[in-house]
Protein backbone atom coordinates (compact mmCIF):
# COMPACT_ATOMS: atom_id res chain seq x y z
CA UNK A 1 0.00 0.00 0.00
CA UNK A 2 1.24 3.48 -0.91
CA UNK A 3 0.12 6.65 0.87
CA UNK A 4 1.33 10.13 -0.06
CA UNK A 5 1.32 13.04 2.37
CA UNK A 6 0.99 16.58 0.96
CA UNK A 7 1.81 19.15 3.60
CA UNK A 8 0.70 22.70 2.83
CA UNK A 9 2.02 24.50 5.91
CA UNK A 10 5.15 26.62 6.33
CA UNK A 11 7.25 23.99 8.08
CA UNK A 12 7.83 25.98 11.26
CA UNK A 13 9.07 24.08 14.30
CA UNK A 14 6.00 24.54 16.52
CA UNK A 15 3.47 23.68 13.80
CA UNK A 16 1.00 21.25 15.44
CA UNK A 17 0.17 19.72 12.06
CA UNK A 18 3.73 18.42 11.77
CA UNK A 19 3.39 16.54 15.05
CA UNK A 20 0.16 14.91 13.85
CA UNK A 21 1.74 13.95 10.52
CA UNK A 22 4.83 12.49 12.15
CA UNK A 23 2.71 10.37 14.47
CA UNK A 24 0.45 9.17 11.64
CA UNK A 25 3.43 8.36 9.44
CA UNK A 26 4.97 6.36 12.28
CA UNK A 27 1.82 4.27 12.72
CA UNK A 28 1.36 3.71 8.97
CA UNK A 29 4.96 2.59 8.54
CA UNK A 30 4.46 0.12 11.42
CA UNK A 31 1.58 -1.27 9.33
CA UNK A 32 4.06 -1.69 6.43
CA UNK A 33 2.69 1.15 4.37
CA UNK A 34 5.01 2.97 1.99
CA UNK A 35 4.66 6.63 3.00
CA UNK A 36 6.01 9.48 0.88
CA UNK A 37 5.81 13.07 2.12
CA UNK A 38 5.75 16.14 -0.11
CA UNK A 39 6.37 19.47 1.63
CA UNK A 40 4.75 21.97 -0.72
CA UNK A 41 6.66 24.95 0.68
CA UNK A 42 9.88 23.28 -0.52
CA UNK A 43 8.45 22.51 -3.96
CA UNK A 44 6.54 25.70 -4.76
CA UNK A 45 8.12 25.99 -8.23
CA UNK A 46 7.16 22.44 -9.22
CA UNK A 47 3.69 22.14 -7.67
CA UNK A 48 2.02 21.90 -11.14
CA UNK A 49 3.87 18.60 -11.69
CA UNK A 50 2.85 17.01 -8.37
CA UNK A 51 -0.42 15.47 -9.67
CA UNK A 52 1.86 13.00 -11.44
CA UNK A 53 2.85 11.63 -8.02
CA UNK A 54 -0.73 10.41 -7.51
CA UNK A 55 -0.21 7.61 -10.04
CA UNK A 56 0.93 4.96 -7.60
CA UNK A 57 -0.96 6.21 -4.53
CA UNK A 58 -3.72 4.17 -2.92
CA UNK A 59 -4.48 7.00 -0.52
CA UNK A 60 -3.27 10.46 0.36
CA UNK A 61 -3.24 12.84 3.32
CA UNK A 62 -3.82 16.53 2.69
CA UNK A 63 -2.49 18.45 5.67
CA UNK A 64 -2.62 22.19 6.36
CA UNK A 65 -2.33 24.58 9.29
CA UNK A 66 -4.83 27.41 9.65
CA UNK A 67 -2.75 30.34 10.86
CA UNK A 68 -5.19 33.09 9.97
CA UNK A 69 -7.77 32.00 7.37
CA UNK A 70 -8.30 29.14 4.95
CA UNK A 71 -6.18 26.27 3.68
CA UNK A 72 -3.29 28.42 2.45
CA UNK A 73 -1.86 29.19 -0.95
CA UNK A 74 0.38 26.14 -1.38
CA UNK A 75 -2.44 23.66 -0.85
CA UNK A 76 -4.81 25.66 -3.03
CA UNK A 77 -2.20 25.68 -5.79
CA UNK A 78 -1.80 21.91 -5.49
CA UNK A 79 -5.56 21.35 -5.72
CA UNK A 80 -5.71 23.68 -8.73
CA UNK A 81 -2.98 21.61 -10.38
CA UNK A 82 -4.97 18.42 -9.70
CA UNK A 83 -8.00 20.00 -11.36
CA UNK A 84 -6.03 21.20 -14.39
CA UNK A 85 -3.46 18.43 -14.88
CA UNK A 86 -4.49 15.47 -12.72
CA UNK A 87 -5.66 12.14 -14.10
CA UNK A 88 -9.31 12.19 -13.01
CA UNK A 89 -9.73 8.46 -13.61
CA UNK A 90 -6.87 7.72 -11.23
CA UNK A 91 -8.06 10.29 -8.66
CA UNK A 92 -11.49 8.63 -8.62
CA UNK A 93 -9.97 5.63 -6.85
CA UNK A 94 -7.83 7.49 -4.30
CA UNK A 95 -8.92 7.90 -0.67
CA UNK A 96 -8.05 11.24 0.97
CA UNK A 97 -7.72 11.97 4.67
CA UNK A 98 -7.75 15.70 5.59
CA UNK A 99 -5.62 16.87 8.51
CA UNK A 100 -6.17 20.45 9.71
CA UNK A 101 -4.68 21.90 12.87
CA UNK A 102 -5.47 25.50 13.72
CA UNK A 103 -3.77 28.12 15.83
CA UNK A 104 -6.71 30.44 15.24
CA UNK A 105 -10.36 30.08 14.16
CA UNK A 106 -11.51 28.03 11.15
CA UNK A 107 -10.16 24.47 11.30
CA UNK A 108 -13.57 22.85 10.64
CA UNK A 109 -14.21 25.01 7.59
CA UNK A 110 -10.74 24.25 6.21
CA UNK A 111 -11.27 20.51 6.70
CA UNK A 112 -14.61 20.74 4.92
CA UNK A 113 -13.00 22.67 2.06
CA UNK A 114 -10.39 19.94 1.56
CA UNK A 115 -13.04 17.21 1.56
CA UNK A 116 -15.29 19.13 -0.82
CA UNK A 117 -12.42 19.87 -3.20
CA UNK A 118 -11.43 16.21 -3.32
CA UNK A 119 -15.04 15.17 -3.96
CA UNK A 120 -15.30 17.63 -6.84
CA UNK A 121 -12.11 16.17 -8.26
CA UNK A 122 -13.87 12.81 -8.13
CA UNK A 123 -11.88 11.32 -5.25
CA UNK A 124 -12.96 9.55 -2.07
CA UNK A 125 -12.68 11.62 1.13
CA UNK A 126 -12.23 9.85 4.47
CA UNK A 127 -12.82 10.95 8.02
CA UNK A 128 -9.95 13.24 9.01
CA UNK A 129 -8.67 15.20 11.97
CA UNK A 130 -9.16 18.84 12.85
CA UNK A 131 -8.57 20.74 16.04
CA UNK A 132 -7.49 23.96 17.68
CA UNK A 133 -4.06 23.67 19.24
CA UNK A 134 -2.60 26.76 20.85
CA UNK A 135 0.64 25.07 21.90
CA UNK A 136 2.22 21.98 20.33
CA UNK A 137 3.19 20.76 23.80
CA UNK A 138 -0.54 20.24 24.40
CA UNK A 139 -0.44 17.46 21.81
CA UNK A 140 2.85 15.93 22.85
CA UNK A 141 1.89 15.62 26.53
CA UNK A 142 -1.70 14.43 26.08
CA UNK A 143 -2.11 10.67 25.67
CA UNK A 144 -5.77 11.02 24.70
CA UNK A 145 -4.91 13.19 21.70
CA UNK A 146 -2.14 10.80 20.67
CA UNK A 147 -4.58 7.87 20.82
CA UNK A 148 -6.98 9.77 18.55
CA UNK A 149 -4.22 10.30 16.00
CA UNK A 150 -3.20 6.65 16.13
CA UNK A 151 -6.81 5.49 15.67
CA UNK A 152 -7.25 7.79 12.67
CA UNK A 153 -4.13 6.35 11.05
CA UNK A 154 -5.40 2.81 11.62
CA UNK A 155 -8.86 3.70 10.26
CA UNK A 156 -7.28 5.19 7.14
CA UNK A 157 -5.32 1.98 6.64
CA UNK A 158 -8.47 -0.17 7.02
CA UNK A 159 -10.52 2.07 4.73
CA UNK A 160 -7.99 1.77 1.93
CA UNK A 161 -7.28 -1.92 2.54
CA UNK A 162 -10.97 -2.88 2.50
CA UNK A 163 -11.89 -0.45 -0.32
CA UNK A 164 -14.74 0.90 1.76
CA UNK A 165 -17.57 2.15 -0.45
CA UNK A 166 -19.40 5.45 0.03
CA UNK A 167 -22.55 7.07 -1.29
CA UNK A 168 -22.14 9.44 -4.25
CA UNK A 169 -21.81 13.11 -3.36
CA UNK A 170 -24.28 15.72 -4.61
CA UNK A 171 -21.54 18.15 -5.61
CA UNK A 172 -20.48 15.64 -8.28
CA UNK A 173 -23.96 15.73 -9.81
CA UNK A 174 -24.12 19.53 -9.61
CA UNK A 175 -20.68 19.85 -11.19
CA UNK A 176 -21.71 17.67 -14.11
CA UNK A 177 -24.83 19.75 -14.74
CA UNK A 178 -23.84 23.36 -14.20
CA UNK A 179 -20.08 23.58 -13.85
CA UNK A 180 -18.69 21.30 -16.55
CA UNK A 181 -15.14 22.45 -17.32
CA UNK A 182 -14.15 23.08 -20.90
CA UNK A 183 -12.70 19.93 -22.40
CA UNK A 184 -9.11 20.15 -23.56
CA UNK A 185 -9.25 16.79 -25.35
CA UNK A 186 -5.83 15.89 -23.95
CA UNK A 187 -4.67 12.43 -22.96
CA UNK A 188 -3.34 11.94 -19.40
CA UNK A 189 0.18 11.81 -20.85
CA UNK A 190 -0.31 15.10 -22.70
CA UNK A 191 -1.75 16.68 -19.56
CA UNK A 192 1.30 15.62 -17.56
CA UNK A 193 3.57 17.12 -20.22
CA UNK A 194 1.58 20.35 -20.04
CA UNK A 195 2.03 20.48 -16.25
CA UNK A 196 5.80 20.20 -16.75
CA UNK A 197 5.72 23.11 -19.20
CA UNK A 198 3.72 25.21 -16.74
CA UNK A 199 6.30 24.65 -14.00
CA UNK A 200 9.17 25.57 -16.34
CA UNK A 201 9.65 29.33 -15.92
CA UNK A 202 11.96 29.62 -18.94
CA UNK A 203 9.37 27.94 -21.18
CA UNK A 204 6.60 30.23 -19.90
CA UNK A 205 8.76 33.31 -20.52
CA UNK A 206 9.53 32.18 -24.08
CA UNK A 207 5.83 31.70 -24.73
CA UNK A 208 5.07 35.20 -23.45
CA UNK A 209 7.77 36.66 -25.71
CA UNK A 210 6.37 34.78 -28.71
CA UNK A 211 2.89 36.09 -27.96
CA UNK A 212 4.21 39.66 -27.69
CA UNK A 213 6.02 39.32 -31.02
CA UNK A 214 2.89 37.98 -32.70
CA UNK A 215 0.85 40.78 -31.14
CA UNK A 216 3.27 43.38 -32.50
CA UNK A 217 3.20 41.71 -35.92
CA UNK A 218 -0.58 41.73 -36.18
CA UNK A 219 -0.75 45.24 -34.74
CA UNK A 220 1.58 46.39 -37.50
CA UNK A 221 -0.55 44.66 -40.13
CA UNK A 222 -3.66 46.38 -38.80
CA UNK A 223 -1.89 49.73 -38.70
CA UNK A 224 -0.93 49.35 -42.36
CA UNK A 225 -4.58 48.80 -43.22
CA UNK A 226 -5.60 51.87 -41.16
CA UNK A 227 -8.02 49.91 -39.03
CA UNK A 228 -9.82 52.07 -36.44
CA UNK A 229 -7.47 55.02 -37.22
CA UNK A 230 -4.74 53.36 -35.18
CA UNK A 231 -2.09 55.79 -36.47
CA UNK A 232 -3.91 58.79 -35.02
CA UNK A 233 -1.81 60.81 -32.54
CA UNK A 234 1.16 58.44 -32.83
CA UNK A 235 3.01 60.78 -35.18
CA UNK A 236 2.45 63.75 -32.86
CA UNK A 237 3.92 61.93 -29.87
CA UNK A 238 6.94 60.74 -31.84
CA UNK A 239 7.58 64.17 -33.32
CA UNK A 240 7.46 66.03 -29.98
CA UNK A 241 9.36 63.46 -27.92
CA UNK A 242 12.20 64.98 -25.88
CA UNK A 243 13.81 62.16 -23.89
CA UNK A 244 15.22 62.61 -20.42
CA UNK A 245 18.22 60.46 -19.45
CA UNK A 246 17.36 57.61 -17.09
CA UNK A 247 13.60 58.19 -17.19
CA UNK A 248 11.38 55.11 -17.66
CA UNK A 249 7.60 55.15 -17.59
CA UNK A 250 4.57 53.68 -19.28
CA UNK A 251 1.31 55.55 -19.87
CA UNK A 252 -2.05 54.07 -20.92
CA UNK A 253 -4.32 56.73 -22.42
CA UNK A 254 -7.99 55.83 -22.92
CA UNK A 255 -9.55 58.12 -25.52
CA UNK A 256 -13.32 58.16 -25.97
CA UNK A 257 -14.52 56.40 -29.14
CA UNK A 258 -11.23 54.48 -29.35
CA UNK A 259 -11.50 50.71 -29.00
CA UNK A 260 -7.94 50.38 -27.68
CA UNK A 261 -5.84 52.49 -25.37
CA UNK A 262 -2.94 54.59 -26.60
CA UNK A 263 0.14 53.09 -24.93
CA UNK A 264 3.12 55.40 -24.57
CA UNK A 265 6.19 53.57 -23.26
CA UNK A 266 9.35 55.55 -22.52
CA UNK A 267 12.67 53.88 -21.76
CA UNK A 268 15.35 56.57 -21.68
CA UNK A 269 15.88 57.68 -25.29
CA UNK A 270 13.58 54.95 -26.62
CA UNK A 271 9.90 55.60 -27.30
CA UNK A 272 7.18 53.10 -28.17
CA UNK A 273 3.70 54.26 -29.16
CA UNK A 274 0.90 51.94 -30.14
CA UNK A 275 -2.75 51.15 -29.57
CA UNK A 276 -3.32 48.11 -27.39
CA UNK A 277 -3.03 47.10 -23.74
CA UNK A 278 -0.44 47.38 -21.00
CA UNK A 279 -0.21 44.98 -18.05
CA UNK A 280 0.86 47.45 -15.36
CA UNK A 281 1.17 51.03 -16.63
CA UNK A 282 2.60 53.62 -14.27
CA UNK A 283 -0.18 56.07 -15.13
CA UNK A 284 -3.67 55.50 -16.58
CA UNK A 285 -5.34 58.47 -18.28
CA UNK A 286 -8.92 58.89 -19.46
CA UNK A 287 -10.04 61.83 -21.63
CA UNK A 288 -12.24 62.67 -24.59
CA UNK A 289 -11.15 63.32 -28.16
CA UNK A 290 -11.58 67.09 -27.86
CA UNK A 291 -9.19 67.32 -24.91
CA UNK A 292 -6.70 65.11 -26.72
CA UNK A 293 -6.83 67.37 -29.76
CA UNK A 294 -6.20 70.41 -27.55
CA UNK A 295 -3.13 68.75 -26.04
CA UNK A 296 -1.46 67.49 -29.23
CA UNK A 297 -2.12 70.83 -30.94
CA UNK A 298 -0.21 72.62 -28.16
CA UNK A 299 -3.19 74.62 -26.88
CA UNK A 300 -3.29 72.74 -23.56
CA UNK A 301 -0.92 70.74 -21.39
CA UNK A 302 -1.64 67.44 -19.64
CA UNK A 303 -1.33 69.25 -16.30
CA UNK A 304 -3.90 71.89 -17.24
CA UNK A 305 -6.26 69.22 -18.59
CA UNK A 306 -6.04 67.39 -15.28
CA UNK A 307 -6.53 70.53 -13.17
CA UNK A 308 -9.54 71.61 -15.24
CA UNK A 309 -11.24 68.23 -14.90
CA UNK A 310 -10.99 67.37 -18.58
CA UNK A 311 -8.75 64.41 -17.82
CA UNK A 312 -8.99 61.66 -15.22
CA UNK A 313 -5.86 59.89 -14.03
CA UNK A 314 -4.77 57.01 -11.82
CA UNK A 315 -1.26 56.09 -10.79
CA UNK A 316 1.98 57.90 -9.98
CA UNK A 317 1.30 61.65 -10.19
CA UNK A 318 5.01 62.51 -10.26
CA UNK A 319 5.33 60.49 -13.45
CA UNK A 320 2.18 62.15 -14.77
CA UNK A 321 3.75 65.62 -14.44
CA UNK A 322 6.73 64.46 -16.49
CA UNK A 323 4.48 64.02 -19.55
CA UNK A 324 4.61 67.76 -20.26
CA UNK A 325 8.42 67.68 -20.03
CA UNK A 326 9.07 64.82 -22.44
CA UNK A 327 6.35 65.71 -24.98
CA UNK A 328 6.68 69.38 -25.96
CA UNK A 329 3.55 69.88 -28.05
CA UNK A 330 3.71 73.66 -27.49
CA UNK A 331 7.12 73.74 -29.19
CA UNK A 332 5.64 71.91 -32.16
CA UNK A 333 2.88 74.54 -32.35
CA UNK A 334 5.41 77.40 -32.40
CA UNK A 335 7.44 75.74 -35.15
CA UNK A 336 4.34 75.40 -37.25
Amino acid sequence: MNINIYYGGRGIIDDPTLFVLNKMQEILEELRVNVTRYNLYEMKNTIPTLPQTLKDADGIILAVTVEWYGIGGYMQQFLDACWLFGDKEKIAGIYMCPIVMSTTWGEREAKLNLSTAWEILGGLPCSGICGYIENTMTLEMNETYINIIEKKAENLYRTIKQHVASFPASNQAVKQKVAVPKSTNLTPQETEQLSQYVSDDSYVQRQKQDIQELTSLFRGMLDEEGTDSEEEYLGAFRKCFKPQPGFDAEYAIAIEEKANKLIVSVHGPKLECFYGTAEQPDVEIQLNRTTMEEIVSGRMTFQRAFMSGGMKTKGNFRILRTLDQIFLFETAKESD
